[in-house]
């Protein structure tokens, strides 16, 4: 039996300027500016919709300097997707800007890897470095997932749905996952921050918050042997993602691309 085809999403919902110096490890602090995109993103077929993270809200967006443009779920009803009937959500990693919303999908189960959920509430986390990106009122609402069954936890790479895989992908976090999916033009690696930027994976630099650097760097090169090209990856935060893809309507260019379709223009030509 053929797999189900899914359409993917990535909905913006906040950005900040940064600095290279302040992204990548080794980069030169007087290097220009680096722009940063905040995303959620959504699979969906005929059979199901799944969301993929669910964002930060405007208040912790601010505390950090983070301009916060949207709700998650007000980006996501943009694509006609109501957050209240969302039966399932994946949590890539725990970080505030991927975990910052699980209330407002009060419906859905909640996808994430046994060693992330370990990390968040484990020894790592007495260390003020480590725990920085992390808030404890998301790792709180995610343990009342677990004791509300509403937690569904993955040991490593799993099977979420038919066409759609979950891999680990560690080094930023300890239980980053990221997924593959099944498209009309093949495999699709919805990335998250397993690859920030395309040059995450294509010139292999170290992103300043990680757990890991070898583990990072191998799960960059770990996302090229998922991916059919090097189009086929989707990163977690590069700008570049809304002008390579078009939006499902002329009205959402610069707010929703839809990357299960050929880019308009290749990575390795921008």
């Amino acid at each position: 039996m053929p797999l189900p085809e899914y359409e993917i999403y990535a909905v913006k919902y906040a950005e900040r300027m940064g600095t290279r110096g302040g992204v990548f490890m080794g980069a030169d602090p007087h290097d220009g500016p680096l722009a940063m995109d905040y995303f959620v993103w959504a699979i969906t077929s005929p059979e199901r919709t799944i969301v993929v993270d669910v964002g930060f809200g405007r208040a912790e967006g601010e505390r950090r300097g983070r301009t916060f443009l949207r709700c998650p779920t007000e980006g996501l009803a943009l694509i006609g997707i109501d957050a209240d009937k969302v039966e399932d959500v994946v949590v890539t990693h725990m970080h505030y800007d991927h975990a910052g919303n699980l209330d407002k999908f009060p419906n859905a189960r909640f996808h994430i890897q046994d060693s992330e959920l370990s990390y968040v509430t484990g020894r790592a986390m007495t260390h003020k470095h480590l725990r920085h990106s992390f808030v404890l009122s998301d790792v709180v609402e995610m343990v009342s997932m677990v004791y509300g069954d509403r937690a569904l936890f993955h040991d490593g790479e799993d099977d979420l749905f038919p066409g759609i895989r979950l891999h680990p992908m560690p080094g930023h976090t300890v239980g980053l996952q990221s997924l593959t999916v099944n498209t009309t033009r093949g495999t699709v690696v919805v990335a998250s921050d397993a690859a920030h930027y395309y040059e995450s994976y294509l010139e292999e630099p170290v992103f300043n918050t990680h757990v890991d650097i070898f583990s990072m760097l191998e799960s960059y090169r770990r996302l090229r042997r998922l991916a059919p090209t090097d189009d086929h990856i989707i990163p977690g935060h590069d700008p570049q993602v809304l002008k390579f893809y078009p939006p499902p309507r002329p009205e959402l260019e610069g707010i929703v691309a839809r990357v299960d379709g050929a880019p308009r223009a290749s990575v390795q030509s921008s």
